[in-house]
């Protein structure tokens, strides 16, 4: 993995480089087996032996003489199904990230490549890589919400017919996201409580800026996945309209017959003694009057708009 000085920007060292660092801060990524042999090199008076597969949230927890904890980054192309899990410990010195998946040397290398410091510290380089949890999570939201507008608009223009499991998937996503985000948020209040006495009082405002972050990241998705749970009732309002209209149509064409009904059965008793058994033009007639009836029914019920 590797080893960082955190001066103007980022520069790369060896683990033997760190004790003569210079008064700054320090990053290092190390595998679970590189952490299980050199953690004593970086003095934290902590024994963490770590199961990197074993992390089930993001948190931060404050120890002595050092303050360690985890992440649980939900891999944005597949929320559902992928996440990226490592911990960190960190003291005044510097932090170590022990990390087997490789996606903190990834935002580390990010950091680099698109970051210089005027004033650089701990404070400031923690900031910008908590920033690259969320970076893109705005563009994602737009996307989902481009996505749930457009089947909106074929729920509309179909009467009921959409991609509701689209909308479900999008739903669990977003759920997914704020549960990140309130762990992120309550991780950065560890950090900005800063009990140990690790940060200096003026960086503090890198986590009061990040948390200010956090708080519009958290608020667009509460009202994104406030637009999935209106389209899911608008889905279920059309369905509705729908069945209405097909439970109308059939109520209408029951009560047209039911008089048809009555002719055929009366009628059909054939009684000894019924005139219009002798009748030679009975047939015409009830044809007729069977006719006139359905006709009498369709502008009674065009009228009533029931049609």
């Amino acid at each position: 993995m590797g080893y960082y000085l955190l001066a103007d920007i980022i520069k790369p060292c060896t683990k033997e480089e760190l004790p003569a660092r210079k008064g700054l801060a320090y990053a290092a990524v190390l595998t679970s087996q590189e952490w299980a042999r050199d953690r004593e090199l970086f003095d934290m008076g902590i024994d963490l032996d770590l199961d990197i597969t074993d992390i089930h949230n993001t948190k931060a927890e404050v120890n002595y003489d050092s303050l360690t904890g985890s992440f649980r980054i939900p891999d944005r192309e597949n929320i559902q199904e992928k996440d990226f899990r490592f911990a960190f410990a960190l003291d005044e010195k510097g932090i170590v990230f022990i990390d087997d998946s490789g996606r903190a040397e990834q935002m580390i290398a990010t950091i680099r490549r698109t970051k210089r410091w005027r004033t650089p510290c701990l404070e400031r380089f923690l900031y910008d890589f908590l920033e690259q949890i969320v970076e893109n999570d705005l563009s994602l939201m737009e996307r989902y919400d481009e996505e749930l507008n457009r089947i909106e608009d074929a729920i509309l223009e179909s009467e009921g017919e959409g991609d509701i499991g689209r909308v479900n998937e999008i739903h669990n996503d977003i759920r997914r996201l704020l549960v990140h985000y309130e762990q992120v948020i309550d991780m950065t209040q560890e950090l900005e409580e800063n009990e140990n006495g690790f940060f200096k009082e003026e960086n503090l405002r890198y986590f009061h800026l990040f948390m200010n972050l956090m708080a519009r990241r958290h608020d667009s998705a509460v009202s994104l996945r406030d637009h999935t749970m209106q389209v899911r009732d608008l889905y279920q309002a059309q369905l509705e309209v729908r069945q209405n209209r097909i439970m109308t149509l059939l109520t209408v064409v029951t009560t047209i017959f039911m008089p048809l009904t009555l002719i055929a059965g009366w009628y059909g008793m054939n009684f000894r003694y019924m005139p219009e058994l002798e009748w030679r033009l009975g047939y015409p007639a009830v044809i007729l009057v069977s006719i006139a009836i359905i006709i009498f029914c369709l502008i009674l019920f065009r009228k009533k708009k029931w049609l």
